[in-house]
């Protein structure tokens, strides 16, 4: 490997934050045993927020951003990995106490790294990333949790959106009838929803403003939601009951005001997703299935751009305005 070799780095200095493509060593890099050549990583929500400084991501600085990554091992001094290994990386804690995916190479602890599923090529991982692994998790816990077609219609937020996008395909697969909860509605995000599987699209606006019954008419058989805020507590007002709520982001608020209604006279839970620090035997399972019986149906349209590094700060803005639709994977180097 080179010298030095291109990176995205995150630097803070009186508080304010600035994002470069730099030149660095591996010995900038934080400590890991497994040394990556990275081929593809991806662009999240979370991704912009760091690179922009608008979101508190990033726990030391300078640091690589970059929350996945895939890639061909370099060299290994742990004995569950040899050079010439194809892997990918999502989650603990990378691009935020960990230097990340963006970057030609990365430098990772062992217990990060998860083979390259048979079944998935390193652009079609990361088309998925940590977006798709999340969806995947809400999934599994929603499957666990007694969720069934039988129950009603899966509600998805932010749907056009990486992991909202992934999660209609691989209910919809499974049988699940999903509505799309759309912000969108009446552009070309319906065309995209539908292709994905969404039975309906639904203006998110239409659904009325908050109100002040603790349980309103039950609608929806479960839901996936990434807004949190008012969405979120309409949704526990909504869900019939014994449905399941997977509650994955915050991108309208974190504040939620609700009441123990639903939990206690319908049965609904409210599962928490956490796809950062999963335990590593979820993580291994569930790209597994990722790669065979839940492999997305639709991965080309769920992914319809591929970018150079040197393009990703100017589409920041984009993401947290949430003007971008499906996912966004970041090309970095070969995938030979």
């Amino acid at each position: 490997m080179a010298s030095t070799f291109k990176a995205l780095r995150v630097h803070q200095a009186d508080k304010a934050t600035s994002a470069r493509l730099e030149r660095i060593a591996l010995e900038d890099l934080s400590a890991g045993e497994v040394v990556i050549r990275v081929a593809y990583s991806s662009l999240n929500y979370k991704d912009a927020l760091a690179i922009t400084g608008k979101g508190r991501i990033i726990r030391k600085f300078p640091c690589v951003a970059g929350i996945d990554l895939s890639g061909v091992v370099e060299e290994s001094r742990a004995a569950a990995f040899q050079a010439g290994d194809r892997v990918l990386v999502t989650g603990c804690n990378i691009g935020e106490a960990l230097d990340g995916g963006l970057a030609e190479y990365a430098r990772l602890p062992a217990d990060a790294v998860v083979p390259l599923p048979p079944g998935l090529s390193l652009w079609e991982a990361m088309a998925l990333g940590t977006a798709g692994f999340t969806a995947a998790l809400a999934l599994r816990r929603m499957l666990e949790n007694h969720q069934t077609p039988e129950l009603g219609p899966i509600a998805v937020t932010g749907p056009t959106g990486g992991v909202g996008s992934v999660a209609i395909n691989l209910f919809s697969q499974l049988g699940f009838t999903v509505a799309a909860l759309s912000g969108k509605k009446g552009t070309e995000a319906d065309d995209y929803l539908r292709a994905l599987g969404a039975a309906e699209v639904l203006d998110r606006a239409s659904l009325g403003a908050p109100g002040s019954k603790p349980l309103e008419s039950a609608r929806w058989g479960g839901a996936v939601d990434n807004l949190g805020g008012d969405t979120l507590a309409w949704l526990t007002r909504t869900v019939r009951p014994w449905g399941n709520i997977a509650c994955i982001g915050l991108a309208q608020s974190a504040e939620l005001h609700t009441t123990v209604m639903p939990f206690i006279l319908r049965g609904v839970s409210l599962l928490g997703i956490h796809s950062v620090e999963c335990p590593r035997p979820w993580r291994l399972a569930l790209w597994e299935k990722l790669a065979g019986a839940w492999k997305p149906s639709r991965l080309a349209r769920l992914a319809p751009r591929t970018l150079a590094l040197e393009d990703v700060p100017r589409l920041c803005e984009e993401i947290i305005a949430g003007k971008l639709i499906g996912r966004t994977v970041v090309r970095i180097g070969s995938d030979a």
